[in-house]
């Protein structure tokens, strides 16, 4: 069992930026691959980036590469999810979640454990 916790969002202009975290519980952090996916109201939750256990390989949606960066730090049992060159689009509820997998999958289906969510607002 893994909890996810997510903290970090807020309201911010666009071309900013904001770090988003997720701290999990437990000690086993390290056997998941971690996602971020993000869903905006009347919209169906997407994708945004994931990584896998040892952090080696990362995975981006083709609407944030380039400006977020995935990143985790095992000894912390954090994810991380920087977001620069933020644009009205990107507003949207964003969750963290674990799978027990070898590899980044994008699909929110595979995953088994998801936070609560962190409300990210960027006004033009």
């Amino acid at each position: 069992q893994v909890q996810l916790v997510e903290s970090g969002g807020g309201l911010v202009q666009a071309g900013g930026s904001l770090r988003l975290s997720c701290a999990a519980s437990g000690r086993t952090f390290s056997i998941y691959a971690m996602g971020w996916f993000r869903q905006a109201p009347g919209k169906e939750r997407e994708f945004v980036a994931a990584i896998t256990r040892s952090g080696g390989t990362t995975s981006y949606a083709d609407s944030v590469k380039g400006r977020f960066t995935i990143s985790r730090d095992n000894a912390k049992n954090t994810v991380y999810l920087q977001m620069n060159s933020l644009k009205p689009e990107d507003t949207a509820v964003y969750y963290c979640a674990a799978v027990r997998a070898m590899v980044v999958t994008t699909l929110p289906q595979r995953y088994d454990y998801w936070g609560q969510g962190t409300q990210v607002t960027v006004s033009s």
